[in-house]
């Protein structure tokens, strides 16, 4: 087990802050409900995702994985617990301090591009900056649109770019804003393998040349095979934590964690 994934019952004292630490969970519970039919996704989670590194995280179908990655990314709030990310702790930020935060220092990739039908691919990939009244920093932007490859096809809209083109575009827009953090909830499930291939390298590529830290969901044993550690969860709980594996280690750990 990493040095940074605690036993849950650590929870109540809490792990000591890291500088080499972009996200600290402290005793993570996500209650649904109350009383006899209340039910935990979360049962006491504490972790702390390394800064520069792929992390992944891996799971059975509502096993928490996602409800993990909501709550480090400050996309819910949990029953019990703190997070903290860059050093401040985001559960008791109000919500518009929290929007604030997440505008600055968090990118977001999902499943689906979410990409404004109305802007050309330079547009979406600025789009954050110019909510935040920001101005784009040119070089930057260019070595964004050289690395997705689309340089020459800035100025389409995503209608008029494969679902892999539009992925990409995503992360950059993840990316413009150079966020301490970047969340990724199932980034290529909505992809065939070459464009899966295509938006992993891009991910991997950020955090090898730009020291991006990345926190990636996934239930694909080849994309969490890229990743620097993995991290298996079961009822709610961290049960496994690997560093650098192969896509048949994975595999073999995720049945492992499937038939606990």
């Amino acid at each position: 087990m990493s040095a940074l994934a605690l036993p849950d019952d650590a929870a109540a004292a809490g792990p000591d802050r890291d500088e080499g630490v972009a996200v600290l969970a402290a005793g993570l519970v996500r209650r649904y409900g109350e009383g006899d039919t209340s039910v935990d996704a979360l049962r006491g989670v504490t972790l702390g995702i390394e800064t520069g590194r792929l992390t992944a995280i891996m799971g059975p179908s509502g096993s928490g994985k996602s409800t993990l990655m909501h709550l480090m990314a400050g996309l819910d709030t949990p029953s019990e617990g703190t997070v903290e990310i860059d050093g401040v702790d985001i559960t008791t930020l109000s919500e518009k301090k929290l929007t604030l935060l997440r505008r600055e220092t968090i990118g977001f990739v999902f499943q689906f591009f979410n990409l404004l039908p109305m802007l050309t691919a330079e547009e979406n990939i600025t789009l954050p900056l110019s909510i935040a009244g920001q101005k784009v920093d040119p070089a930057w932007l260019e070595e964004l649109l050289e690395l997705i490859g689309i340089a020459d096809r800035r100025d389409h809209r995503p209608a008029e770019l494969s679902g892999g083109q539009q992925q990409r575009v995503a992360v950059a827009r993840a990316l413009i804003t150079k966020p301490k953090v970047l969340f990724a909830d199932e980034p290529t499930g909505n992809l065939d393998s070459q464009s899966s291939k295509e938006v992993l390298s891009l991910l991997r590529t950020s955090v090898d040349e730009w020291g991006q830290t990345i926190v990636m969901v996934t239930h694909d044993a080849g994309a969490a095979a890229m990743a620097d550690r993995i991290l298996f969860i079961a009822d709610g709980r961290i049960v496994r934590d690997l560093e650098e594996s192969t896509a048949a280690e994975v595999l073999a750990a995720m049945q492992e964690v499937s038939t606990r």
